[in-house]
């Protein structure tokens, strides 16, 4: 006799529908944000919801939670969450409390932002247990050293203690993993739980996250916009875009026989790991009638060693000092003996983990840090030893890019303040008429609207405000720009505009850049030649090709070893080959 096998899934959405209103007191539908979407999740089976930003995904997580915002948010009625037979929607609210944490439990993106910063790690961790468990102290206090032990935090006694910022953020996600998996639930909410970490970090988090559902037998709804994270943990893919669900199956479909238009796009989008084609394809070239963009040929990159050098650096250190007892003080090596040439018209990327030093040498460069030892040679002159007035006519020549356009951009100034106000300060334009002029033109560059010079900062997406603060740079006209991690906060197709914007102001203005990022797929589309740095020094430096190809340095072999490929056979391409015999091309 065959026995029946159990086919309801652990949790099943049907024609979720979510809309936001704008006033409280309106009585209009608003922004309909999910729209009537349904999907499985089988029990001991990771799904990842994919999507950009506004897709709908963190909205969707939030409403099985029951955590949107009770004063502006409304779910449609026929809307549904089941689980376990139970409408998530329907619960009364001390029910739906029980199973939050307890049966159902969620990693935030942020884990500086969840954990709070007062209590201890330890203590966040028993609180979950004593609440949902009704475990004494003494015996929260020993499940929690067993859960800081589980998910591979060191010295988990000590580490107990500590306060979240006495964290890296690579234990700080694993302390709300902890939180998450403190009673044994059944379903785990995952959102962007990667998004901000190194890439030996998040593969850590994602060989853990793996790990621990093998063990514990949950199921795992995975929130990103990472399809290459998604090949490595997923088993199904559900791919979102303003609201509704485009295409879903098996990662294996989705990844390698996509029918959606929309899921191809987001497949091309990030820069391929097996070559470098001349520009990006955004998701515009495939949603119009013609399909897919023509294949374009690849861009060459490298250095032959007979490039103009604009910029020389030598042996650059940058310490920083604490006070350490009454009278003495701790002097931490940030960066050390760094030494690189940049050429004309090229691009040098700098890699490695946080804390390897690799933004640092940018700020040092702008003089945002001041520099303890070495020489910047621009053009010959050491602009690190310039007085600040002689360094003044630098800082049009030499401009950086920060990771943040939220943090970087006045909010109170317009797009045009923000782009004259350079200008202003460093005598460019003869008049306000002349300087709006150049302006416009320079928000045409980026391809930004002319309406865009009259409205602020909040008014753009992210893409947009990156924009913005690339033509803030280009207002200086500058031969030199540093772009830190200046596209790492982007969702792919964003990130592939930008991308491609950077690469037409280089063949256009000839301009030199410093790429710094920790996506090394970004980094090799991007760079001629690559600087691998961990803790304050310089590994390995080569052509990007080579380091790719044939890393020499173990760290190096470590950070491509991590990357992940969304789809696998292309991860032979960066498969460490043995170093050939000769000397190291490590500094």
């Amino acid at each position: 006799m065959t026995m029946a096998i159990d086919q309801t899934p652990l949790l099943a959405v049907r024609e979720l529908r979510v809309s936001f209103r704008e006033d409280k007191r309106s009585t209009a539908p608003g922004f309909e944000a999910v729209r009537g979407i349904s999907f499985d999740v089988p029990a001991n089976t990771t799904v990842a919801l994919v999507g950009e930003s506004g897709s709908g995904k963190s909205v969707t997580s939030l409403s099985i939670l029951g955590l949107l915002p009770p004063e502006n948010a409304r779910v449609a009625p026929g809307s549904q969450i089941l689980y376990g037979g139970r409408d998530l929607l329907r619960l009364p609210r001390n029910e739906l409390r029980q199973l939050r944490g307890r049966d159902i439990s969620m990693i935030f993106q942020e884990p500086m932002s969840s954990l709070n910063p007062v209590f201890t790690v330890g203590g966040q961790i028993a609180e979950v247990l004593r609440l949902h468990l009704g475990l004494s102290r003494r015996q929260a206090q020993v499940r929690v050293l067993e859960l800081l032990n589980e998910v591979g935090i060191p010295d988990p006694q000590a580490k107990s203690r500590a306060y979240p910022f006495e964290l890296s953020g690579g234990q700080q996600q694993r302390v709300m993993i902890a939180i998450a998996i403190a009673c044994n639930p059944r379903l785990v909410i995952a959102d962007e739980p990667t998004t901000a970490l190194d890439v030996t970090i998040q593969k850590q988090i994602l060989e853990l996250l793996v790990a621990l559902q093998d063990k514990h037998g949950m199921s795992v709804l995975f929130i990103t916009h990472d399809l290459a994270v998604v090949g490595e943990i997923a088993d199904r893919v559900v791919v979102m875009r303003s609201g509704d669900i485009r295409e879903q199956g098996s990662t294996d479909e989705v990844f390698h026989q996509p029918r959606d238009p929309y899921t191809r796009a987001l497949l091309k989008c990030r820069p391929p790991l097996a070559h470098r084609p001349r520009r990006l394809a955004v998701i515009e070239d495939f949603m119009g009638a013609a399909g897919a963009p023509a294949e374009q040929g690849d861009r060459a990159r490298g250095l032959s060693g007979d490039e103009a050098i604009i910029l020389e650096v030598k042996d650059l250190g940058k310490s920083f000092y604490s006070r350490e007892g009454l009278f003495g003080k701790r002097e931490f090596k940030a960066v050390q003996d760094v030494s690189f040439k940049l050429a004309r018209g090229k691009t040098l990327g700098v890699v490695g983990e946080s804390g390897s030093g690799k933004t640092t040498v940018g700020l040092t460069l702008m003089r945002l840090h001041q520099a303890t030892s070495g020489q910047a040679l621009f053009e010959g002159r050491d602009i690190l030893a310039m007085s600040r007035a002689e360094f003044k006519a630098y800082k049009r020549r030499i401009q950086i890019v920060f990771q943040n356009p939220y943090a970087s951009l006045n909010p109170r100034f317009t797009v045009g303040q923000i782009l004259s106000e350079p200008m202003l300060i460093h005598g460019i334009g003869a008049s306000e008429a002349e300087r709006a002029r150049l302006v416009r033109d320079i928000l045409a560059r980026v391809e930004l609207p002319e309406a865009a010079y009259h409205r602020y900062p909040h008014e753009f997406s992210g893409g947009q405000r990156q924009r913005i603060a690339i033509a803030r740079c280009l207002t200086m006209k500058p031969e030199i720009l540093i772009c830190d991690e200046s596209v790492s906060a982007l969702d792919v197709s964003v990130q592939a505009q930008v991308l491609n914007l950077l690469q037409d102001l280089q063949d256009e203005f000839g301009l030199s850049y410093i790429f710094i990022s920790h996506d090394l797929a970004v980094v090799r589309y991007m760079s001629d030649q690559v600087m691998v740095m961990n803790q304050g020094q310089v590994v390995e430096l080569a052509n990007s090709d080579d380091i790719y190809l044939r890393p020499q340095h173990p760290y190096t072999q470590k950070l491509l070893a991590a990357v992940p490929a969304a789809d696998h056979r292309l991860r032979a391409a960066l498969t460490p080959k043995s170093p050939p015999s000769g000397p190291a091309v490590a500094r």
